[in-house]
């Protein structure tokens, strides 16, 4: 599978989970959370969105400029989710807050996939 492809499954599968885990959180958790706790998990919800669009883009970008740091930013986008937005759903689920320790790893590496998309922009190659 290509690397725009795989990026493009990897967006949809993200945003799927986003949305199914947006409505869980609105409706199922509601009541069961604190709210504190209801802002975490809708804060992880936001971003896990957020980037989900944006690998879409970095999937087109990859096509764009296939030799680039945008498949860097792809899977620094990848794994930026999976660490901010994953360590604070288990975070509010799971009630270990030393995870919250964990979530600035994700942040960094959500802004390292900017950095590294942005460069892929720049060079153009």
């Amino acid at each position: 599978m290509d690397t725009a492809r795989t990026f493009t499954l990897l967006a949809s599968l993200l945003g799927f989970l986003g949305v199914a885990l947006g409505a869980f959180g609105a409706h199922a958790l509601r009541e069961s959370l604190s709210p504190r706790d209801l802002d975490i998990f809708e804060t992880a919800v936001r971003y896990q969105l957020v980037h989900a669009v944006a690998l879409v883009g970095v999937a087109w970008a990859t096509t764009r400029w296939p030799d680039s740091s945008a498949v860097l930013a792809g899977w620094f986008f990848v794994a930026g989710v999976a660490v901010f937005s994953g360590s604070l759903y288990l975070l509010v689920l799971s009630g270990q807050r030393w995870l919250g320790a964990v979530t600035p790893l994700g942040g960094i590496a959500l802004l390292a996939g900017w950095v590294a998309l942005g460069w892929a922009a720049l060079r153009g190659s």
